[in-house]
């Protein structure tokens, strides 16, 4: 039977030593959370283990450090910080098989923190903004425990679950975190326009938040039958929703709906998405799984990278050996629509760095991370042009990428990469 208590009640459940899962993104439940870190002068060694969270995370401050390790699924700015002060970690996963994770008890859950509407009439509260790996976590954790917010809109799809499934309640009132978009930049528009150029009536998008995907999507008003399947979107998408260019009919998984895992934006979007049975909310290894990805016919899968090498190997959760961010649902997205019929697999980011560093390389910096494979990628878009790769070999993609690198910097990457391969020859 559930339990109606404080923040500071339900929170002494947690015992030294064990393992605790937050729901992630804008759906962060960031009162019990801070109930949480109230305990730390009583607690060792828990766990805490999540995705990318918004808001404040008091838990992982350094100095909790005996209390309190953050274990990052995705690392999100909030936390980036406990992978040097040595109260961090990081646990490399697909998004899509995160869930597994839980259901296979390779990694036990005994307590998940998760944020919840109010129950309807008929018991039902709804997980809103943010599904992901949550459901896997209520059905494998000893013990539930959920902040209730009118504030969480409710949507449609898997994250509806009863009352009776929580094992205490917190009902707490206040607004779920928006991110607000920055503006666009001409590098990102020019970017946008080439990405939109690719995409055809009919096609069906992942894309996610970011000046990018924005910039692409307002160069799409005048198309036809899109359909909407992704890992997450945010308010981009709206005005071609309301416009009638995103409608989902000819999806080849749940025709006329769009699907995503979890939603960051502003309240707009939140109101948009309430009770909106057009939006479907379902677990990560749904959304992002590649079998049912690719059977959306012109799937177009749209993601960045922190550098490209000059042979086409996407680094896109770390810089050298700094963790950055992580895998999640890249290479979900991109195998996907690669697997498509008429699906196309998006590389986009800008030429450089704001302090003017080639983001195309002859070589990535030792340790950084390979999340897509050379064998994966198709096409790599930045503001001076698309490189499609697909099919080329090592020296056809080194001039197809030199030619979309910042014109300051092609002749010395150009010139760095084939000294290496010389060399190497001799």
């Amino acid at each position: 039977m559930s339990i109606y208590t404080t923040a500071e009640e339900a929170l002494k459940i947690v015992k030294s030593g064990q393992r605790v899962y937050l729901q992630a993104a804008a759906a962060a439940p960031t009162v019990l959370a801070n109930a949480l870190a109230d305990r730390a002068a009583e607690l060792k060694n828990v766990e805490i283990c999540h995705l990318h969270t918004e808001g404040e995370a008091r838990y992982a401050n350094p100095e909790l450090s005996k209390s309190f390790h953050v274990n990052s699924f995705f690392i999100g700015k909030n936390v980036r910080h406990t992978l040097k002060s040595g109260n961090g970690s990081y646990t490399p996963v697909f998004l899509s098989e995160l869930p597994l994770l839980f259901k296979r008890n390779i990694i036990d859950l005994d307590v998940a923190l998760i944020h919840v509407s109010p129950p309807d009439k008929h018991g039902f509260c709804s997980l809103g903004v943010s599904v992901e790996a949550t459901l896997a976590a209520i059905e494998n954790a000893s013990h539930v425990i959920a902040q209730i917010n009118p504030k969480m809109p409710r949507t449609h799809g898997d994250g509806i679950i009863h009352i009776s499934k929580i094992d205490t309640l917190v009902e707490v009132d206040y607004p779920i975190y928006e991110h607000l978009n920055a503006p666009i930049t001409q590098e990102e528009e020019k970017i946008g326009e080439f990405v939109a150029g690719l995409i055809e009536d009919r096609s069906t998008l992942q894309m996610g938040i970011g000046s990018i995907p924005n910039a692409a999507l307002t160069k799409l008003t005048n198309h036809k039958d899109l359909g909407l399947h992704t890992e997450m979107f945010s308010d981009g998408v709206i005005p071609l929703i309301e416009k009638g260019v995103i409608t989902g009919a000819y999806k080849g998984v749940n025709p006329g709906r769009a699907m995503a895992t979890f939603l960051v934006g502003s309240k707009k979007l939140y109101d948009f998405v309430d009770d909106n049975p057009f939006v479907e909310m379902r677990a990560s290894n749904i959304v992002n799984d590649a079998a049912r990805i690719k059977k959306n016919p012109r799937m177009v899968a749209i993601n960045s990278a922190i550098e490209v090498d000059l042979t086409g190997q996407i680094c896109a959760d770390s810089i050298g050996c700094s963790m950055y961010s992580g895998v999640g649902g890249q290479m979900d997205f991109i195998r996907g629509a690669s697997l498509s019929k008429g699906g196309k697999a998006i590389i986009a980011l800008p030429s450089i760095t704001k302090n003017g560093i080639s983001r195309i390389v002859p070589f990535l910096k030792q340790g950084a991370g390979v999340v897509t494979t050379r064998a994966h990628v198709h096409y790599v878009i930045t503001e001076y042009g698309v490189a499609y790769l697909y099919g080329k070999t090592l020296k056809q993609r080194v001039r197809a990428l030199v030619d979309i690198a910042h014109p300051d910097h092609r002749a010395e990457l150009e010139k760095t990469y084939f000294d290496a391969i010389n060399q190497g020859r001799r």
